[in-house]
């Protein structure tokens, strides 16, 4: 059994949730034993597609013609592209034809929580769908000082400063404007926001926001290794006020990592976290105010553990089964 793991554009998906996907399922495969290739021209056995370009429908017919089974990995709805980039909102419907025209081309679909799936569904698709999670490199946030060291002084940061952590593209949705109201409030901490998008390519409300932001919160723009690895090691909070996800892998990262975490009470997560079980869950400003500074201060109960729990749950290995699983049936149907 050899598979095709293919994602078209991957200069351009390597710093977003798909991009950390791709590196994800090779390590999935690979912990499995399974043979992969990212060849587009090489042989391949099973057709797993991650991407909605015309290469990919391309890839698609190809594999077709040549009756291979076809995965598709639906990392995208809908609801997610809203609120995005600039005229998002009025291109959504348009998106959303395609990427259900494209998910019906295949034997089976692959979606990160079952909420993304409830989605699928609702569109009208009737295919077999199986929610498997991105899944999570639990080594990389193994407690590691010399990452913890790198970031504080990359920041500069003294021994009683306090600070909140997010990572995201600068998308409404990811709730930056909420993340900078937060930051507002809470003077007495440093906010930092991971993640970086093209100004020119975002609404004006974003654009703005970025220019008028807290003086309490820093852009260090996209920044990999050590430095991110030791914010979330060592950040007193973990907030992510997204509106909208089909998982969240800086969620994940965030639980692996044995981050305090706060969230917006959004369907993504439900049920696989849980309110004041494995992370904290608000709705508005000052629910969000109150988690947050509970957690810095260290005044709510430490959920943690019960965090790290889930990140396991949803370990490379584990997706890495779970995606075997997957194969051999569309292999057995062929």
């Amino acid at each position: 059994m050899k598979v095709l793991l293919y994602f078209e554009g991957e200069n351009f998906i390597s710093t977003s949730g798909i991009g950390r996907a791709q590196k994800h399922q090779i390590k999935a495969l690979m912990s499995q034993g399974i043979e992969y290739t990212t060849d587009p021209f090489d042989d391949y056995d099973i057709l797993h597609i991650n991407t909605y370009g015309l290469n990919s429908n391309s890839m698609i017919n190809k594999a077709r013609k040549e009756n291979k089974p076809v995965i598709y990995h639906a990392h995208s709805t809908e609801e997610d592209f809203r609120n995005s980039f600039i005229l998002s909102n009025q291109l959504a419907p348009a998106f959303k034809k395609i990427i259900v025209s494209l998910y019906r081309l295949a034997d089976e679909i692959i979606t990160p929580t079952p909420y993304s799936k409830m989605l699928l569904e609702g569109y009208g698709i009737d295919l077999p769908i199986t929610a498997i999670s991105n899944g999570i490199d639990l080594t990389r946030f193994q407690y590691n000082a010399e990452k913890v060291k790198a970031y504080r002084k990359y920041f500069s940061l003294k021994e009683d400063d306090k600070v909140v952590l997010s990572v995201g593209l600068y998308f409404e949705r990811k709730g930056l404007l909420d993340f900078f109201e937060v930051a507002r409030r809470l003077p007495e901490y440093k906010f930092i926001w991971f993640g970086d998008t093209p100004l020119y390519s975002v609404p004006r409300v974003i654009r703005e926001a970025i220019d008028q932001c807290p003086s309490n919160v820093i852009l260090p723009g996209y920044v990999k290794g050590a430095i991110i690895d030791g914010a979330y090691l060592n950040a007193d909070c973990f907030f992510f006020p997204s509106n909208e996800e089909t998982e969240g892998i800086v969620v994940l990262e965030a639980l692996a990592s044995k981050q305090k975490v706060v969230l917006r009470d959004i369907g993504a997560f439900d049920p696989w976290l849980q309110d004041k079980v494995n992370c904290y869950k608000g709705k508005t400003i000052e629910d969000f105010v109150e988690l947050v500074r509970g957690s810095v201060e260290n005044t709510l109960p430490n959920l943690t553990e019960e965090g790290y729990k889930v990140a396991k749950s949803r370990s490379i290995e584990n997706v890495g089964k779970q995606l075997k699983e997957v194969y051999e049936r569309v292999l057995y149907k062929k």
